[in-house]
Parts: structure tokens; C-alpha cells; sequence
């Protein structure tokens, strides 16, 4: 396991949910840590107090990923303040709940906004802290948060699943570009218990969503902010000879989605 005490990581949308998982299984760590919001600066204070409370130091900040200057301005607060940057996790991430057969239910300013956080801001994200990583002796880890959507094609709406399939698609590419110093891989969750799919869903069919796929899971189990966090760290502290790599968590769900046949 890498030693990472001392290191200094970027968790993007981390106020809450994965994100916040992620920043404090980093603190426990080791870890100083960028806490990253949106909106919910409330969120990313308690997240930063708890990542505190592990002996660590935390900058909690606000950026839009989708705007490029933003995540400019994160790679310089972090350098500024430990003069390394050694983990990027691309969490941020935003979605409409739109029915698949409900193509009314997008336009592209949908597509566009969705695409602008998911992917193109994961792209902003790895190339402002490039040059920093590119300039230490041992690199460092971008790990980014895609989905089973983006396999499957399942999901809150077509243009996250599509965003999410471009994610494991840009993975592959960015791991061959910045390499031999960045490792770059990415984690695709399927169903997430928490607030997020909570309140896009709503209650019940969030209950029944649940249910149906730890049902339909080998493991009889659904991921939660938790266990996606200790996959994150695996790519992060685990085996350094690996990138490129796509690990889906999901409890073995996307083993029951065998392909539909028509007959």
C-alpha cells in the first residue's frame, strides 16, 4: 500500500455523498484535502471539520467544474498552500431524472450542462493539475467517478448515461497520454444508497429501485458513499502498475443485465 500521510488530494463535489466518503477515508489516511462544492458550502464545512478532526488540513472551496478558470483556481489554491498536488478525484457530477422513452424529456441545453460538469469538467480538472503532478519525482493518481450507466446505458436519464460512457472513454485516453507519471482510472458505481438518487427519485421508488437491484445483485447488496470510497482508494494506495482500469461497484448487479433479444 502507497503511503499517502502528507499528501495532498483534490476530491471535486465533495460536500456530500461519494465525495465526502472519499475525503475523509483520505484524511484518516494522511490525507490534506481540497473539499470541493457547488452550493453546499454548509456541507463542505462539515466535511472539512471531520477531515480536521483526523489531523489533517483542509481548504474548503468553491468551484464550478464545468468553468475552467475554476478548476485553474483549485490546483493553485492546493499549491500554494502544500506546494504538491498528489490525488485528483473526479466526482463532481450532475444529472436530470428523465425517463429514457421520454425524449421530449431533453433538449441540449440539457445534454450540454450535464456534459459540462460529468465530462468536460474532469477534463479541466486532470489538466490544471497536470504540470504539478507531471513535475514530482513520483506523480501521482487521478481517479475518476463514473457509473454503470455509462456502460449498461441504464440510468437517471440518457445524457448521464451517454456523459458517464464518455468518462470511461476519456479514462482510457488520459491514461495513455500521461503516463508514465499520472496513473489515471476510474470507479463505475451502479445504485448508490443516499440522499442524491433519494430526492431524484423520490421516496418510493427509490425503495423500490433499491430493493430490485440488491435482489437482482449476486451479493444481495447495493453501494453505498462508503464502499464506493474504499474502491476509490484501492486505485489511489493499492497496486501502482495499474491504469487505464474500469471497476465496477455494484455488488455483481451488472451481471444479471444480459443483453435483450428479440424474437
Amino acid at each position: 500500500m502507497k503511503d499517502l500521510n502528507n499528501r495532498v488530494a483534490i476530491v471535486t463535489g465533495s460536500s456530500s455523498g461519494v465525495g465526502a466518503a472519499t475525503a475523509q477515508l483520505l484524511a484518516t489516511q494522511g490525507c490534506n484535502v481540497v473539499i470541493n462544492y457547488n452550493s453546499n458550502s454548509e456541507g463542505a464545512e462539515t466535511v472539512a471539520a471531520a477531515c480536521q478532526q483526523q489531523g489533517v488540513e483542509t481548504i474548503a472551496m468553491q468551484a464550478n467544474v464545468a468553468n475552467d478558470e475554476d478548476c485553474v483556481a483549485m490546483a493553485e489554491a492546493a499549491l500554494d498552500k502544500w506546494g504538491r498536488i498528489d490525488i485528483l478525484v473526479n466526482n463532481a457530477g450532475t444529472t436530470k431524472f428523465v425517463d429514457h422513452q421520454n425524449l421530449d424529456g431533453l433538449d441540449k441545453d440539457d445534454f450540454q450542462r450535464i456534459y459540462g460538469v460529468n465530462v468536460i469538467g474532469a477534463y479541466q480538472m486532470t489538466r490544471a493539475v497536470n504540470p504539478a503532478m507531471q513535475a514530482q519525482e513520483d506523480g501521482g493518481a487521478v481517479v475518476n467517478v463514473a457509473s454503470t450507466a455509462g456502460i449498461t446505458g441504464i440510468g437517471s436519464c440518457v445524457a448521464y448515461a451517454a456523459s458517464k460512457g464518455a468518462m470511461v472513454t476519456m479514462t482510457l485516453s488520459l491514461a495513455r497520454a500521461l503516463g508514465p507519471k499520472l496513473r489515471v482510472n476510474a470507479v463505475c458505481p451502479g445504485f448508490i444508497e443516499g440522499d442524491w438518487l433519494r430526492d431524484g427519485f423520490g421516496d418510493e421508488r427509490y425503495e423500490k429501485l433499491m430493493a430490485f437491484n440488491r435482489d437482482n445483485a449476486p451479493l444481495k447488496k447495493t453501494a453505498t458513499a462508503e464502499t464506493v470510497a474504499d474502491a476509490i482508494l484501492h486505485f489511489i494506495s493499492g497496486p501502482q502498475v495499474v491504469t487505464g482500469e474500469t471497476l465496477i461497484v455494484d455488488g455483481g448487479r451488472h451481471l444479471a443485465m444480459a443483453p435483450l433479444t428479440r424474437r
